[in-house]
């Protein structure tokens, strides 16, 4: 199952986006319908926030007067506690009904007002985030909802932030256009990165690209950390660390446009166990991938075993290589990564290297091929690089 996390600000348009992604064949999870459902008359939910805060919060019908509600709930921190320790477990275990009963294959999104501000993102195999600036969203609410300026202002200033939630944003929606604008828009996220998504998780396929050289792009860090945030759920007190490696790592150095994630663990034992979850969160395991280099020859070669996943995300390609803490390979990667970054002239001399390489590569049509000309271009240049990155790394002037 593909999990969406569909957020964005008050009046930004999220509900145009869930009704295109349903006609496409989403099951929608709509929070704000939730928190209305489980208070409806007739439902243990009103029953208890009556309870708590007495008849004079239920209109002439029965039905849940929201203003009063919002008058006596909203007054204080205890009180507004109170009504969430109602709501919130019924609103959960409804949406965990929904979720359950959705297929094993499908496209679940859930739309969630408070998605960031409650810092649910790492939940989610990805997040969409729909925008319309600030201004924009002001006149739309007036206009659309007849809310009072002043009102939805206060509103939209207690949400989260445009830089808060592009943070998370795995997918960024401008909304800000004529009415069905974006419909083309979503329609190719679905068809195009969603079902691809969904379907590479159930067949446990991990989405590769040809070894080819890009400019570094200034985003793969923010990427990065998203999927670090993931990962750790995903791992759990298993992994001691989770860190950014590789080229994609050091500012400014050009490199495939693949992100190389290192997962550290205790042993060998608690990589294997990782394997189920990370291929469930979407990072399905490469079993052809076992070892590491470089490797002194004579070295002992366990020390230098891991295991590697990558992703299901057509949209993003990641490289998850889960390492033993301490061993040679482990050290090594984040040693590097910091040598590259501390010694302009190293970089440089290594980004020559990665383009002869990539030259070399694209003597090949297959991808597995073409990667194995790649890493096989590196490798005498990574003989001495080992030595002298360990070298810098337990130097006066380096980061042991």
């Amino acid at each position: 199952m593909l999990r969406i996390g569909l957020t964005g600000g008050m009046g930004a348009g999220k509900s145009t986006v869930s009704k295109v992604l349903s006609r496409c064949g989403a099951v929608i999870v709509d929070s704000d319908l939730i928190a209305r459902e489980v208070v409806e008359p007739g439902t243990p939910g009103l029953a208890a926030v009556v309870d708590a805060f007495g008849t004079e919060v239920l209109q002439d019908d029965g039905s849940l007067n929201r203003p009063a509600l919002a008058a006596k709930a909203f007054g204080d921190e205890e009180s507004r506690k109170k009504l969430n320790s109602i709501v919130h477990p019924l609103v959960g275990k409804r949406t965990a009904e929904l979720i359950n009963s959705a297929p094993a294959d499908g496209i679940v999104v859930q739309d969630i007002p408070l998605l960031v501000e409650n810092g649910l993102a790492p939940l989610f195999n990805l997040v969409v985030v729909v925008h319309v600036d600030a201004e924009e969203r002001v006149q739309r609410l007036a206009q659309s909802r007849g809310v009072p300026e002043a009102d939805a202002r206060a509103r939209i200033s207690a949400q989260a932030t445009d830089e808060q939630r592009r943070a998370v944003a795995d997918v960024w929606l401008d909304n800000s256009g004529p009415e069905g604008s974006i419909d083309g828009e979503v329609e190719s996220l679905w068809e195009d990165r969603l079902v691809p998504f969904a379907r590479n998780i159930q067949s446990g396929s991990v989405v590769r690209t040809m070894p080819a050289l890009v400019p570094a792009d200034p985003e793969w860090p923010s990427q990065a950390q998203r999927l670090i945030a993931r990962l750790r759920v995903l791992c759990g007190g298993t992994a001691s660390r989770i860190d950014h490696v590789g080229s994609t790592a050091v500012a400014g150095l050009p490199a495939k446009d693949v992100l190389d994630i290192q997962v550290t663990v205790a042993d060998l034992a608690a990589a294997d166990a990782l394997a189920e979850p990370l291929a469930s969160g979407g990072f399905p395991r490469i079993e052809k991938i076992m070892g590491d280099s470089p490797k002194p020859a004579d070295d002992d070669p366990a020390i230098w075993a891991k295991r590697i996943h990558g992703g299901a995300d057509p949209g993003r390609p990641v490289n998850i290589h889960v390492r033993v803490d301490g061993w040679p390979n482990q050290r090594f990667a984040l040693v590097f990564r910091d040598w590259l970054r501390a010694e302009p002239a190293v970089r440089d001399e290594y980004l020559e290297v990665k383009r002869a390489a990539a030259a070399a590569a694209r003597k090949f049509p297959d991808y597995s091929s073409a990667i194995d000309a790649y890493v096989e271009a590196k490798e005498p240049w990574f003989d001495s690089a080992y030595v002298r990155a360990l070298t810098w790394a337990d130097s006066e002037n380096g980061t042991p």
